[in-house]
């Protein structure tokens, strides 16, 4: 009997969204999903939604094989050593914020405070690594309200857009750290049953290929024969693109390659001074290299 690797993607919120377009693109039905407590099986993977606290407390404890999370989450439970991909959406900062009228400069300044969190664990290491003594208070839902309203001197939180904490006339005092989404797994030592690494292993290829394909274009375009070795001049590095031959045309091939999406449109008015016609900028379904 196929032994299948225990995967726990987020129950709701955009992360949940974006995990699940990530796993729809790596080739994972993901139809089956309607919620917190749904379970599926999925091409060796056995799913299933619940909220990432739970999940990594339960990857901490070795209940799961591998989860989606965010990188507060994965500190706050202490399995940052953890294999880990990084996905590139969910990307927030970690703050540490007070009131804008409070007249503090720095976390020094809060020594004595109330800080509230929803990462106790990470603030009360943040503030002892800092040499900082601080009451900190275990606490859910929106802590900007919380800070505002006096209950609370300071809050560790993540910062998106910053626009929440001046609504509620708070600023940032220090940024702990960057956080995103992220695909954590149990080191391949800690799993028992070889199938279960061989799927997690399959797993994180795929994820590899669609995240590698959203960085890069596959470009095809018309270029003077004469033309096609200074591509190289245009994108350093790009090695062997494909040329082909047009109908009824010497003068001019097509040329096939694939740059990351950056270099093309910073490149784009070199690629036209070089005559560079018919530019077409597709993005692959996944990438390989």
């Amino acid at each position: 009997m196929t032994v299948g690797a225990r995967v726990a993607i987020p129950s709701k919120g955009r992360l949940r969204d974006d995990c699940l377009a990530l796993l729809k693109a790596a080739g994972y039905s993901t139809s089956m999903f309607h919620g917190a407590g749904a379970r599926a099986n999925v091409d060796g993977l056995e799913c299933i939604e619940m909220r990432p606290r739970d999940a990594a407390a339960a990857l901490a404890a070795g209940a799961l094989d591998a989860a989606f999370l965010a990188t507060d989450i994965v500190g706050e439970h202490r399995i940052e050593t953890y294999p880990s991909l990084a996905l590139g959406f969910a990307k927030t900062d970690l703050v540490v914020a007070s009131r804008a009228d409070d007249g503090r400069a720095n976390v020094d300044d809060l020594r004595g405070c109330v800080v509230a969190t929803h990462l106790p664990a990470t603030t009360e290491r943040f503030f002892a690594d800092r040499g900082v003594t601080v009451t900190v208070v275990a606490m859910g839902g929106s802590l900007e309200g919380v800070c505002a309203a006096g209950l609370a001197d300071a809050i560790v939180d993540l910062r998106e857009t910053g626009t929440s904490l001046v609504t509620n006339g708070l600023r940032a005092l220090e940024v702990i750290g960057a956080c995103q989404a992220e695909f954590v797994r149990r080191p391949s030592s800690d799993l028992a049953v070889g199938e279960v690494v061989a799927v997690l292993d399959d797993l994180v290829l795929r994820l590899e290929a669609v995240l590698d394909a959203r960085r890069h274009r596959y470009v095809m375009l018309h270029v003077p024969r004469d033309r096609v070795g200074d591509l190289s001049q245009v994108f350093p590095g790009l090695a062997s693109p494909t040329v082909l031959p047009l109908a009824a045309r010497d003068d001019l091939v097509a040329v096939h390659f694939v740059v990351t999406q950056r270099d093309l449109w910073q490149r784009l008015g070199d690629l036209r001074a070089l005559g560079a016609t018919g530019i077409v900028a597709l993005t692959p379904e996944a990438l390989l290299t």
